[in-house]
Parts: structure tokens; sequence; C-alpha cells
């Protein structure tokens, strides 16, 4: 089987495809063309020698058609996923993750691909209406990320309604792990730590998330994303726990055997009625149909990424706020 990887360069792509290729899965990886030829986090895999680039621009049709030629299935990862950024220029996530993903699924449908595999996230969901939040609850994004998201999935889901495409839409709660960019929670407060801050700056202290390790959902992907029982499904991937921010920046402290305190940073709080308050997952679903559940723990993941910081602290700003 020959796979296409979208967004292969970032966080959980790269590790989806490593993970692929652990499984002896022929990997072509599509990162955004630049004029450094920089494969971003690929660069750093063991891996690296055993797939194909190819760099072009999720927003350019002819790159993501030709990226397709030869391939039976597609993972689609590529999207703009920093909030704060969606505040500042929304028309960039419309045209990323609208417009990419419709170049995605008409490509994918013209090419008779086998199968694909369209990424959520958990933020479509909006604050929690009830908890845990199964696939059932009301759409209701709260930011123009969200908003563009959403969007994307209901393309998705048309695209195999209307035109019968196999698609499959995942839909993880918040990932964590090692090359995660710092504009995530659990990368800010690790660096910040370990730069020596006693001080950390964070926003809202009482949201809570439903965290879970990128190895988690990387499994997600190739067991839920692959298996028969979805296609046409959405499915959410969580570990059906969740931290306060507040109690998840103690944890990371005690993990590290730092004493921190916390002082608020009011650019890190987003607008109120955009805040997401809560989110605590329902992943009933992806276990009766395909057996999937979280193998790793939040302890452990954590446990992983602080250790791969340590030794990556070259890669990151730990004195400004990563938008």
């Amino acid at each position: 089987m020959k796979s296409l990887v979208t967004g292969a360069a970032g966080f959980i792509g790269s590790h989806l495809v490593e993970y692929l290729v652990s499984k002896g899965i022929e990997v072509r990886a599509f990162v955004r063309y630049n004029s450094r030829n920089s494969w971003g986090w690929l660069e750093e895999l063991s891996v690296k020698k055993n797939i194909e680039i190819y760099t072009g621009d999720i927003r350019d049709y002819d790159s993501v058609k030709d990226a397709m030629k030869g391939v039976d299935v597609v993972f689609h990862l590529a999207a703009l996923i920093g909030i704060p950024y969606s505040y500042v220029s929304p028309l960039a996530y419309v045209k990323t993750n609208v417009e990419g993903t419709y170049n995605v699924l008409q490509a994918a449908r013209e090419s008779h691909i086998q199968r694909v595999i369209h990424t959520s996230t958990s933020e479509v969901y909006g604050t929690a209406q009830y908890v845990p939040i199964d696939e059932k609850h009301p759409i209701n994004p709260q930011s123009p990320y969200a908003a563009t998201k959403s969007g994307a999935d209901q393309l998705a889901l048309t695209f195999y309604r209307s035109f019968g495409l196999p698609v499959s839409v995942i839909r993880p709660f918040n990932t964590f792990g090692p090359r995660q960019s710092a504009r995530a929670v659990i990368p800010t407060i690790i660096i910040q730590i370990l730069a020596g801050n006693k001080k950390i700056k964070l926003g809202n202290l009482d949201t809570t998330r439903d965290m879970n390790y990128v190895l988690n959902i990387v499994e997600g992907f190739w067991h839920v994303g692959l298996h028969d029982n979805t296609v046409g499904e959405v499915i959410n991937l969580g570990s059906g726990r969740e931290i306060s921010i507040g109690d998840l920046a103690k944890l990371i402290a005690d993990l590290v055997g730092e004493k921190i305190e916390i002082e608020i940073d009011q650019q890190r709080i987003r607008p109120e009625k955009s805040e997401v308050e809560r989110l605590l997952c329902n992943s009933t679903k992806a276990r009766e149909l395909t057996g999937w559940k979280p193998r790793y723990s939040l302890e452990e993941g954590l446990k992983a990424t602080i250790s791969w910081l340590k030794e990556h602290m070259q890669y990151y700003k730990s004195d400004i706020y990563n938008v």
C-alpha cells in the first residue's frame, strides 16, 4: 500500500510518517514548498531515507493532484492550526483549511483513491454542552480556526455522501508530544520551566482539556482511519480524562522537579466568547467499531515530552509568546 501524508513535516504528521514506515507502508510525504528546501521535522527522522518527499502547496490543486499519482490512501493532516493567529488572519485559514481540503477531496475523487482519512479537531464542538463529548454533540465552533475545520469536516462528509468517496473523519482531542509547536500549552509550560523561569506565563487556568499523547493519536489514525467500519463516519480520539490548565502546569512542574508560580498573561487569554471552557472525550465509538484505545497515560506522555524537549531546547524561544 502506498500512502500520501499531507502536513507530513509537522507535529502529528511527522510521527504518523514514522509509524507508517514502521508498518512497512510506502510513504510519500507532502511538504510545503519553500526556498530552503526544508522538510520540517522530517529532517530529524531516522526513516528519512525510506520516504519520498513531495514539495507543493495544499492550496494549489495542481500540486495536490500530482502528488496523488500512484497512491492508494491519503492521510490529510495539512492545516493552519494556531487559534490565536486565526483571529489575525481568518482568510488564511479559509484558504488552507477549507480550500486545501477541497483540493485533497477533489483530487482523491478524480484519482480514484481507495481511502481518505481527514483530520478534524475537538475544537469544533466548542465548550462542552454535556460530557463526555460523543460524536452526536452539537458542532459549535468558537474561533475562526474551529469554523474552518468544521467546514472542512462537512465538506469531507459530503464528498462521501454525494460522490461515494471513501472518507473517514478522525477527530482528535488535544494532542501533545515531541516536536509540538510552542504555541501549544504543554510545550509552552515545559520550555519555560526548563529555561529556568520560576514564574510561568499562562492564560486561562480554569479551562479543562482532554490531553492525548501523540503516539496514541497516531495509532488511532492507523487502526481507526483504515478500518472498514469507519467509512463515512466521524470518530473521536481521546483519553476520557480531563485536567485544568492550572493543574496541568503543577503536574508538569512536579515531573520536572521544580517549584513554580503562575503569572496570568493577558495576551494569552482568548476573547471571552471564543474561549472553549471544557473538553472531555467519549471515544466509545472508536473502541466499539475498531477496538482502539489509548496505550499511553498522560503522565507517560509528559515524561517522554519533557525528556525530548530537554534535548531540543535550541528549537524553542521560551521568552516570547508564540502565536
